[in-house]
């Protein structure tokens, strides 16, 4: 008869304890398995084998949720996409996720408007952009969405001055050339990146009316 011969701390991570089996480790689970299940040392694990190896799979699916979500945030499609890629069966998967959303350890409200804080102050990147790269990773279209509006609303941002500072830079890059082939290139680059029609053509009038003025200035 197989009987729990010691429940000792594992190795790693903290808060996890093997349970040892006629001397051999069975698996290892959280101290709230272990109370639920009602294991303690010198007790049969005869008809309590499959909730354990159960126990012990949602625990490492569990697990590596977190040391991903360690690396860098994510949404909760995103991660279990990445869990079941890495061979996590799908049901444990699913466990995990629901934990760590109830945990509040994965809010994906939260996560989109991180991303799109850093895409849109930082990095000036465009609505179009943020939400496509926010759809990749798994984020709603409807939290997304939400997400980036109070975000431009939050840090007021101004996405047509935004568009105009990225073509001033650009069309920097593109002196020597003919007039008409940095606007298509300046359009070409803009466009790329996302932006609106309209902020476009209004950056693209912006930004040559500057250089006209600075080129009327050195030749006073």
């Amino acid at each position: 008869m197989s009987v729990i011969s010691g429940i000792v701390p594992a190795h790693r991570p903290a808060g996890r304890f093997a349970v040892v089996v006629d001397g051999r480790e069975r698996a290892v689970l959280s101290l709230d398995a272990i109370e639920r299940l009602g294991l303690v040392v010198g007790r049969s694990v005869a008809g309590l084998e499959e909730a354990i190896a159960l126990e012990s799979a949602r625990l490492h699916s569990y697990d590596r949720a977190l040391n991903m979500l360690a690396l860098r945030a994510r949404s909760s499609s995103e991660l279990a996409r990445s869990l079941v890629r890495k061979g996590e069966e799908k049901a444990h998967v699913d466990w995990a996720i629901a934990r760590l959303l109830e945990q509040g350890l994965l809010d994906d409200a939260a996560f989109a408007r991180a991303l799109t804080r850093s895409r849109v102050v930082g990095g000036k990147r465009s609505r179009r952009r943020v939400e496509q790269e926010l759809a990749r990773k798994g984020v709603s279209r409807s939290v997304a969405g939400e997400a980036i509006d109070n975000v431009f609303q939050d840090e007021a941002v101004d996405q047509r001055a935004i568009v105009e500072e990225a073509a001033r830079k650009k069309l920097r890059s593109l002196a020597g050339l003919e007039p008409a082939v940095q606007r298509r290139r300046l359009y070409a680059f803009l466009a790329r990146r996302g932006y609106d029609l309209d902020d476009i053509r209004a950056a693209i009038a912006a930004a040559g009316s500057t250089e006209s003025a600075e080129d009327d200035g050195e030749s006073d």
